[in-house]
């Protein structure tokens, strides 16, 4: 029960620091105080990431989470067993949760020497996802990782879809408003173009309702332009979303709308185009036969008495950035319903998360043994290999 108060009284902290992407320092010096007096060596890199380590020996086990948050306050407050604030599913409960779990688990007698758990609570997730770059280019090693974001306790993610991040420009002549059929509408064309991105038949069509994770989608975001009120828009900008499935790659998925841009120009001379790539990240899915999956979804029966479900997200994560550069087994989970992400009721139930605690402490505990038993049978406890 102590133990619990202490989780719930952390997550609450955290929840009370407002800190969306590009404003993480004072979480991350709350985060390094903190974790120092649970036994954990910290220490804040160049970049403004939390990287925690406890315990020792092997394997080495990553668990990596998100500190900031997308902007939009929410005052923090506790009702029938709920804790609402921004950032209590995503993605402050699952990193709170990891923290807490490998603190406990690292202080019991049955795992001392058995293993070394790395903390990662990175920066920027929510918009550049420049923390898990960074770990990535310092040369982050370890044998399994599982990030930190809400599955639900009872699911186990092994899959998203990847994202390309388009932005689109339009330039056209220009000239008074009140003689529109002399000039092309810079606006007007955008859209246009827009419209023929969104119903390309490049791809097999899928209904996205019917098979979320399988469709390819597009979605536009944003479009500006124009300068004043009497005269024809000369210049427009859109971004548009693209979310990739795992059949195919983002320069498969961008060369058939460079094909349809370029379709558009040769049609429109006096349109001038100019797509630009923002940023790229590729689709990843897990193998669901690795142990890693296999001993979480153990673990999830054992604390919550109820079979775990692999799913799919049709979102992006870290987890692709870490999984296409690292071979390792590799898998997400965390307590929160994910489709309270960026919303007004973002909350989180503190019943699941205390069981998301117990899950990773077990999934934990038995990837250590499952690491040690193999290294035993592999001989590798004799210099020459052999028993």
């Amino acid at each position: 029960m102590q133990e619990q108060t202490k989780a719930i009284r952390f997550l609450t902290n955290l929840l009370g620091i407002y800190s969306p992407s590009g404003k993480e320092q004072d979480i991350a010096n709350f985060l390094a105080l903190e974790m120092k007096k649970m036994g954990y060596q910290v220490g804040i890199d160049a970049i403004g990431n939390v990287i925690g380590v406890v315990g020792d020996g092997e394997p080495t086990i990553l668990l990596c989470g998100h500190m900031d948050t997308v902007a939009g306050y929410l005052p923090l407050r506790v009702e029938e067993g709920k804790i609402y604030a921004r950032g209590a599913v995503d993605a402050k409960g699952p990193l709170a949760a990891m923290v807490m779990a490998a603190a406990e688990l690292a202080r019991e007698p049955a795992f001392k020497g058995k293993g070394k758990i790395l903390i990662a609570s990175v920066v920027e997730e929510e918009a550049t996802s420049r923390g898990v770059k960074h770990l990535i280019t310092q040369g982050i090693k370890a044998d399994y990782a599982m990030f930190g974001e809400p599955s639900g306790a009872e699911n186990i993610t092994v899959g998203y879809k990847g994202q390309i991040q388009l932005e689109i420009r339009c330039r056209t002549e220009t000239g008074h408003a009140s003689t529109p059929w002399l000039y092309e509408n810079a606006l007007e064309k955008a859209y246009e173009i827009w419209q023929q991105i969104k119903n390309a038949s490049a791809y097999p069509s899928l209904d996205p309702s019917e098979s979320p994770f399988n469709a390819l989608t597009v979605c536009l975001v944003k479009i500006t332009g124009g300068r004043a009120t009497s005269v024809v828009p000369f210049e427009a900008e859109m971004n548009i979303d693209i979310r990739v499935p795992i059949q195919f790659t983002t320069a498969q998925v961008f060369e058939q709308i460079r094909k349809i841009i370029a379709k558009y120009q040769a049609a429109n001379p006096k349109v001038v185009v100019k797509a630009t790539v923002l940023d790229t990240v590729e689709p990843f899915e897990v193998n669901k036969s690795s142990p890693l999956v296999h001993l979480l979804s153990s673990s999830v029966r054992k604390v919550l008495n109820k079979p775990a479900t692999l799913i799919r997200k049709t979102g992006t994560g870290d987890m692709n950035i870490l999984g296409h550069a690292m071979n390792l087994p590799i898998v997400t989970y965390g307590p929160g319903d994910s489709h309270l992400d960026h919303t007004v009721e973002e909350h989180i139930d503190i019943a699941e998360y205390l069981a998301s605690i117990e899950v990773y402490k077990e999934t934990i505990l038995k990837l250590s043994e499952l690491h040690n038993n193999k290294n035993l049978k592999n001989g590798n406890i004799y210099e020459n290999g052999t028993i």
